[in-house]
């Protein structure tokens, strides 16, 4: 599939939607896409607040949070499997590799702060598996910021990116998960909650390894 007709790339091409996320069984959530090509907003400073040293963003999007970053003087860098959003955050003037977290990555065991925002907890389908990947990224010490659903699910589906108009992207597998099953979920991958917080319905936990 090339960028002209990947409803995602459209969408970040266009700076906005309609994109949703359809589930295999035909239910579709909106995505943010305006909000993701936007600058930072209260919830996301929320984010950048906590956020020490050396950062990875998780599924970067166009890259607003690898931007912020960077202007707040971290050593950050964005990972995205979508060569638009790759693009994107370095139109921004952020550092970005297009390639999936389990892949080799730079600075594996060396991050200070990972995050997994805009529903980025759900890549790969499995986030036992995702969380155990980013402890393996971060030093003993780092932390991971992960935004949660609003709605207390913990789902695994088989999802495709629609565009609202016929378009449809190749399916791919992804997990949905509240503050609840987020913190089950990392309580087996290893990570424990120290923080836990809610900015304009956006939910947020912030997670740690015991040393």
């Amino acid at each position: 599939m090339t960028w002209y007709d990947d409803p995602y790339a459209l969408a970040l091409h266009a700076g906005r939607g309609p994109l949703f996320l359809r589930r295999d069984d035909g239910r579709r959530f909106p995505l943010d896409v305006e909000r993701w090509c936007a600058g930072t907003d209260a919830a996301d400073r929320s984010v950048l607040a906590r956020c020490r040293g050396a950062v990875l963003d998780v599924g970067c999007g166009p890259g607003r949070l690898v931007a912020a970053l960077a202007e707040r003087g971290h050593r950050t860098l964005g990972v995205d499997i979508s060569p638009a959003a790759v693009a994107g955050t370095r139109r921004r003037g952020g550092m970005a590799l297009c390639r999936s977290v389990f892949e080799p990555l730079p600075g594996t065991g060396r991050w200070t702060t990972a995050l997994l925002i805009d529903g980025n907890i759900g890549i790969g389908g499995d986030l036992t598996a995702l969380l155990r990947r980013l402890a393996e990224l971060t030093a003993p010490d780092g932390r991971l910021i992960a935004e949660a659903d609003p709605a207390e699910v913990d789902e695994r589906h088989l999802v495709c990116l629609d565009d609202g108009s016929g378009g449809l992207g190749a399916p791919f597998p992804w997990a949905r998960a509240g503050v609840a099953a987020l913190v089950r979920h990392a309580a087996t991958a290893g990570w424990s909650p120290v923080g836990e917080w809610s900015v304009a319905g956006r939910r947020f936990v912030e997670l740690a390894r015991p040393l």
